[in-house]
């Protein structure tokens, strides 16, 4: 008889399988009229009928499959009984069929912590800017963002009719990461990805800072990593608070399973156990390549401005 597969890539393969309903949510609401906009701390920060249904989804699907594992989502919602038709219990075979790293191979369930942000660029949704959007799904284990799933609901929207809607990316460090045509950048340019709805003087002169050749301002930290490992841009520079775990633990997983790096903008590590605070106080910074580079062009005003933790 075949040996279970570990509990970690059980976990991915179901956060896939949950990500791909999540997507499927997503896509409804939108094409029902209806999105049920609320305004949590003010004009860019929303909650739509979609992040709500997609937390109930994600946290009661996982839960009930993994009792045992830590799930932290973005949107507080009151404790209710959560509809049949939202729980997803499959699981992705081809995940399945791949050998866990040896590092994570007898990680119980107890030990890990699920970070899930249901609707990652939100404002942009609801402002039709729908390749932006991304549903997160981010695994940690004693602090790391070891694995993640990153479901893009309107990949391909603009194809027309007839095209394929939507894809799911994964990755597990020791593994690597799929879904996706891995691309740099061409050699000697520096494009670098930036916030579009959240700018202020310190990302404005952390941007200028990079000498950047184009700066691509766009919404959601999941579409601006995906840029990075895609070859749109070269760095993600974000410096300043605003970006919580559950932003960063997905992304950070897939592009650290390709060799990138993401760190705050002192270049140190965030952590993703249990217990931590959820914001990123010191914002954003990420690259696939060359992230010392990038660590070194942060102003000295910019650092001072930022709390180090």
């Amino acid at each position: 008889m075949a040996n279970r597969p570990a509990v970690l890539m059980q976990l991915v393969a179901s956060a896939y399988a949950v990500a791909e309903k999540a997507g499927t949510i997503v896509q409804k609401v939108l094409q029902s009229g209806e999105l049920g906009i609320v305004e949590k701390s003010g004009a860019n920060d929303l909650q739509t009928l979609a992040d709500r249904l997609v937390q109930k989804s994600i946290c009661a699907s996982l839960s009930k499959s993994f009792p045992k594992v830590t799930i932290i989502g973005e949107e507080e919602l009151p404790a209710e009984a959560v509809e049949e038709d939202l729980i997803e219990n499959g699981q992705s075979s081809l995940i399945l069929q791949k050998s866990c790293p040896d590092q994570y191979a007898s990680l119980k369930e107890e030990e890990l912590v699920v970070w899930v942000d249901p609707l990652d660029g939100t404002k942009e949704y609801t402002e039709g800017l729908l390749d932006h959007v991304t549903v997160l799904i981010g695994i940690a284990y004693g602090g790391t963002a070891i694995a993640g799933v990153i479901n893009q609901p309107f990949y391909n929207y603009q194809m027309g009719a007839g095209a394929s809607l939507g894809r799911t990316l994964w990755g597990v460090l020791g593994l690597g990461a799929f879904g996706f045509q891995l691309q740099e950048v061409p050699d000697g340019k520096r494009i670098i990805t930036t916030t579009r709805s959240h700018s202020n003087k310190l990302v404005i002169d952390a941007v200028q800072a990079m000498e950047p050749h184009d700066v691509i301002r766009v919404g959601g930290a999941g579409n601006k990593i995906i840029q990075l490992v895609e070859g749109k841009a070269s760095a993600y520079v974000f410096a300043s608070p605003g970006c919580k775990k559950w932003d960063t633990c997905a992304p950070e997983a897939i592009l650290h399973a390709v060799g990138g790096k993401l760190t705050d903008m002192h270049g140190n590590a965030y952590t993703y156990d249990a217990n931590v605070k959820h914001m990123n106080s010191a914002g954003v910074l990420a690259a696939l390549r060359n992230h010392e580079y990038y660590l070194s062009r942060v102003p000295q005003a910019v650092l001072q401005a930022l709390p180090s933790n």
